[in-house]
């Protein structure tokens, strides 16, 4: 654990286009081994590093049937709902599934990319897989990147067996989740390891550690925080950074998410010499009517505004692409609230994204987790 411990105040998808096809060699570029092979012996591809991206998934479509689908899956997940009783089973299956996917339909239309027909979050991780790859190639080496959702498709499972099906031995696998927690990191691996399970070939897998206090992560939302504002009409008199929620249950029973969030809020602040009046902690998306990390996103903005404060702007560092999260709950029902409770002026910083500064993130990332399978060409 961080340096951070104290606990909360109590207050739509195709796979991804295939990197084109390479010569099958070892990791360290030699095709010798193949010269070992008897006459007869079957074609099998090996010898590939393989780099899977994973993010949470989305619905298909904009429609109430995707959706259900979508929380059907999403709900079910012990990680997520821990306590999964008789009680939440009723409540989930006779009220949630049967009321909420009209309304979060109605939300993933707001931000559905129409010209692809699929959610942003599909559209910004095939490109971060894109363009990851085109920044692996001068390697040399044989890597093929493709990206993966939690929930919905393409799913880990399908894609980490479409990577040993092209030759893949080694497979590191990348939650796009600067903060662990279980909801998040550990469920995708634990998608990744019900795989495993079912193969008598297993790859060697790596999951990429998180990155919450990392410099060039840490720069990188500062500096993209800070070109963003540079070009705004108003100058904010508050900066929110507003992280994903997890029950406060969670955090006392030891999940280090609170923990690494404090973490990365500290070295921002500290990054933007800003103080406590300029910059907080907030945490959004919270539901149910147990209690969750503190203070939460939408009181503050209702708060805030109440006080007078009248130029506000939210930046969420704690995901890697622009979602349902970001785009609509705090980009239309944030923004809302704020001018509601007599704001004037509101803004939400885009995530990092497919941007330079994005990329820059994950190709660190991945090169530093790939160390020892793969070496830079002399």
């Amino acid at each position: 654990m961080n340096d951070e411990l104290s606990p909360p105040p109590a207050s739509a998808a195709s796979p991804s286009p295939a990197p084109a096809e390479t010569p099958a060699v070892d990791v360290a570029g030699s095709a010798a081994a193949a010269s070992h092979k008897p006459a007869d012996h079957p074609a099998i591809a090996s010898g590939y590093v393989g780099v899977l991206l994973v993010n949470l998934g989305t619905p298909e479509a904009p429609e109430p049937r995707a959706v259900r689908r979508y929380l059907t899956e999403f709900l079910n997940d012990p990680r997520v709902i821990e306590e999964g009783g008789i009680v939440w089973q009723f409540i989930r299956d006779g009220f949630i599934l049967r009321s909420r996917p009209r309304r979060r339909a109605r939300d993933y239309a707001k931000i559905w990319n129409n010209e692809a027909n699929e959610s942003p979050l599909i559209t910004i991780t095939r490109s971060q897989c894109l363009r990851l790859a085109a920044r692996l190639e001068p390697i040399g080496r044989p890597i093929i990147t493709d990206w993966a959702m939690r929930y919905g498709e393409p799913s880990i499972g399908g894609q980490l067996r479409a990577l040993l099906a092209r030759g893949c031995d080694r497979i590191l696998l990348v939650p796009l989740y600067p903060q662990y927690a279980a909801a998040t990191t550990a469920t995708a691996c634990d998608e990744a390891f019900r795989t495993l399970l079912q193969l008598r070939w297993q790859p060697t897998l790596r999951v990429a550690a998180p990155y919450y206090d990392d410099p060039i992560y840490i720069d990188s939302i500062a500096r993209s925080l800070e070109a963003e504002c540079g070009k705004l009409a108003f100058s904010p008199d508050v900066i929110l950074a507003s992280f994903h929620g997890i029950p406060k249950d969670y955090f006392l029973k030891g999940d280090p998410y609170y923990c690494q969030c404090a973490k990365t809020f500290r070295l921002l602040r500290e990054r933007l010499q800003f103080d406590e009046v300029k910059f907080m902690m907030t945490f959004q998306s919270r539901f149910g009517r147990a209690e969750w990390l503190q203070p939460y996103t939408d009181a503050t903005v209702k708060r805030l505004a109440k006080s007078g404060v009248k130029n506000l702007v939210i930046i969420t560092p704690g995901f890697a692409a622009d979602c349902l999260e970001t785009l609509e709950e705090i980009g239309v029902e944030n923004a809302e609230i704020f001018h509601r409770n007599g704001g004037t002026n509101f803004a939400v910083i885009p995530c990092l994204n497919d941007s330079d500064l994005g990329m820059d993130v994950i190709e660190t990332v991945v090169r530093r987790e790939l160390g020892g399978w793969i070496r830079d060409p002399d």
